[in-house]
Formats: structure tokens, C-alpha cells, sequence
């Protein structure tokens, strides 16, 4: 064969190699978040003529089924004043028994409320600075923080600071009021002082675990006796460190899972406050699925609490093979992940509608099956169930 011929034959050969494709070169797809099916119960609560829900900011079930509803809504006072928060009992068939706490609770600043293995209700106020225990029966039996003392104010302690704060991250340009406030809203990291907490959970010990969250930015932790034991955390984005921890929850591991709702993520920790790992959740936003606007929308933001997927409600269900139901305020979704971080399925969308939701701030799971879930922009609660084989509510 003539040199010429066997140029030839290494050329066609070259050719054709290259025309084949080769796996490296092929990118895999990323496989699609499933869509999981569920319905939305219509009117699964019950109200009196004369009171009315606000925003929910907090929503629990107890071992009989109850279901508390903890709402920024006040049928005998102002809506952004003094007082204006209620805590409601229904029984499991959606019936009102009762009001829980009248009066305890300051301005209109419900944060979270949750129950723990013996029934007791727990109550997170965030205008008063307290995370209150109270016996099933509603008496309360120990106080975590303290109420601020009365000021000639007409606003919440720090509210003109804090707003101001909320519209500077949603990208809005503001002229920040001076404070005249004594209590100004700066970081106070002290024993048994909160500063607008947001949420608590309980090991298998019956130790109690805050997410202290707005402003301190930390976790902290009381013993069974409750007694205060430590805190963990300040503001910032490294490992153990939050931005606004809102939520938090304690695996049959007694691992703790913050959700570090500023810095989109979820951050695991032991009992001691070592940081453990992290995970987030990633969900390319569809903008023809439904639209609620409130501030500045950052369909693309990687952190931020308006960023999608940024951790705002989050709810752990009982059992032995426990999974985390998150929930995000835009574009307000509920995913369902495993406790390795495993993003599992998303229910819903947003809007107004049935099967829709504005604003997600707190999820209640007694199981896979059943889920509450409380809404701030749309002023309600919705019931879903996510039996196998339901349809989902559009």
C-alpha cells in the first residue's frame, strides 16, 4: 500500500471516529423534580361568626388529632396593634373549641406554634420576645425570654428598623427612620434573652432547641428541667452561621435541622450545636405556574429569603423513617425531602386559589399523608392530603 493510500485510510478513520459519539462528550440530563399528587381539603376549619383568621403564622396538631392555628388576626382589636394575635383550637373534625392565651401574646407578631410528645402547646411570640410552655389544658407553665416593659411608642419594639431592613434585601431603596427605640434591634447574646425568635423542637432527651432568628441569628438550647444550657451561632454564611434561622426540627438522631432561610439552606447540626452538614433545595422556577408579588422576585437568587427554595416553614413527621416537608415563601412551594438532603417531590404552586399557595410560613405533618399548611399572604389554612392515587388541586 502506497504511503498515499494509507494517508488516506488514516484520515477517513480519523473522520469517522470523530463523527461517533462519545458518552463523556453527551451531558446527562438533570432528571425532573416529580410533581406529586394530593388534594386540597375545601373549608377544613371551622370559625365562629365573629372571628376571623389573619395572616397564619403557625399551625400544629396534637396526639388527638386537634389542630392550633396560631393567626396574626384579632376580631376584638386593632390588626397591627397591641394584642393582635389569637391562638385557636379546632378538634380533628375541623370544629372551634377554643381561644388559647387571650392577651398574651404582643402586637401582631405570632410566629410559631407547635406541640410536643405529651401535648403540651408551645407557643413562639416573636413580638414579645418569649417561647411560652403551656399544658394541654392551656395553662402557662414556664416562660422562656422576657416581655419588654410598656413604651410610649405606637409602633412594635424595632418595627421601623426591622421594615426597613426587609425592603433594603428585597432590592427597594428606603431611607432607614432614625430609632428611637431603647431597645435597639442589635445582635444580644445573652441567657434566656431572645430577640424576635422564630421556632423550637424537642430531642429524644426533652431537651428544648430555639431558632433564635431574626436578629440574633443563633440556635439555643434548654435541658429537660428547662434550664438554659448554650447557644450556637451568629450571623454570616459559613458552616454554623445563619442569616434569619426560621425553623427547626430534631430527628429520631437527635440531629438538629435549621432552616437558615437568608442563606437558602438547611444546616444539620449534633446536640452540641457541632455543624454536622448542609444541603439545599433547587427547583428552577416555572414563571407560567402561577404568580403572588410581594417586594422584589429573584426567580435566578441564590440566597436571600425571597430566593426560591429559601427555607421558611419546616416540618419533620414522626415515625422511625421520618421525611422534611420545606415549604419557601416564592414562588411558595412544599417539597418533600429525605433527611440526607434527597429532594423527594414538590406539591403545588402559587396563587390564590384551592391547591395553592401565598406564602408558606408554617407546615404541620402528622404523616406522609396528611399535611397543614399556613399561609401569609392568603389568610388561611389549607388541609392537604397526599394519599397515592389523589389528583392534584389546580
Amino acid at each position: 500500500m502506497s504511503a498515499m493510500k494509507r494517508l488516506l485510510l488514516l484520515a477517513v478513520s480519523f473522520i469517522t471516529w470523530a463523527m461517533v459519539p462519545v458518552a463523556t462528550q453527551t451531558p446527562t440530563p438533570t432528571p425532573a423534580v416529580p410533581e406529586l399528587p394530593f388534594e386540597s381539603v375545601a373549608d377544613p376549619l371551622t370559625l365562629p361568626p365573629d372571628i376571623h383568621f389573619g395572616e397564619i403564622a403557625g399551625v400544629a396538631t396534637n396526639s388527638k388529632g386537634h389542630v392550633f392555628v396560631f393567626s396574626r388576626g384579632n376580631s376584638t382589636g386593632p390588626a397591627y396593634m397591641a394584642t393582635a394575635a389569637q391562638l385557636l383550637e379546632f378538634d380533628p373534625k375541623g370544629k372551634f373549641l377554643r381561644e388559647i392565651g387571650k392577651n398574651n401574646f404582643a402586637w401582631s407578631y405570632a410566629h410559631a406554634v407547635r406541640i410536643d410528645r405529651q401535648d403540651n402547646i408551645w407557643v413562639v411570640d416573636k413580638g414579645s420576645n418569649v417561647i411560652l410552655k403551656m399544658t394541654p389544658q392551656g395553662r402557662v407553665v414556664w416562660v422562656f425570654g422576657r416581655k419588654g416593659e410598656s413604651s410610649h411608642l405606637d409602633v412594635p419594639p424595632d418595627f421601623a428598623s426591622q421594615m426597613s431592613g426587609i425592603l433594603e434585601r428585597a432590592g427597594v431603596a428606603v431611607t432607614r427612620p432614625q430609632n428611637n427605640n431603647p431597645r435597639n434591634p442589635l445582635p444580644v447574646h445573652r441567657d434566656n434573652v431572645f430577640n424576635q425568635p422564630t421556632d423550637v423542637a424537642w430531642d429524644s432527651q426533652g431537651n428544648s432547641y430555639f431558632s433564635d432568628g431574626y436578629i440574633n441569628s443563633r440556635v439555643a438550647k434548654a435541658n429537660a428541667k428547662g434550664e438554659w444550657v448554650a447557644s450556637w451561632g451568629s450571623l454570616g454564611n459559613g458552616p454554623g452561621q445563619f442569616d434569619t434561622p426560621h425553623g427547626i426540627a430534631v430527628s429520631p438522631k437527635d440531629e438538629i435541622y435549621v432552616a437558615d432561610r437568608g442563606n437558602r439552606r438547611i444546616q444539620v447540626l449534633d446536640t452540641n450545636g457541632k455543624y454536622l452538614r448542609e444541603f439545599t433545595i433547587d427547583v428552577p422556577v416555572d414563571p407560567t405556574r402561577g404568580k403572588i408579588v410581594y417586594g422584589a422576585e429573584a426567580p435566578n437568587a441564590k440566597t436571600g429569603s425571597l430566593a426560591p427554595g429559601a427555607p421558611d416553614a419546616l416540618c419533620m413527621t414522626p415515625g422511625p423513617n421520618p421525611v422534611l416537608f420545606v415549604g419557601d415563601l416564592y414562588p411558595s412551594r412544599i417539597y418533600k425531602v429525605s433527611l440526607e438532603g434527597k429532594l423527594l417531590g414538590v406539591y403545588g404552586q402559587p396563587g390564590r386559589n384551592l391547591g395553592e399557595f401565598g406564602w408558606i410560613h408554617a407546615i404541620a405533618c402528622p404523616s406522609e399523608n396528611e399535611i397543614w399548611v399556613g399561609e401569609l399572604i392568603n389568610w388561611r389554612v389549607q388541609k392537604l392530603v397526599t394519599k397515592k392515587g389523589a389528583t392534584a388541586t389546580k
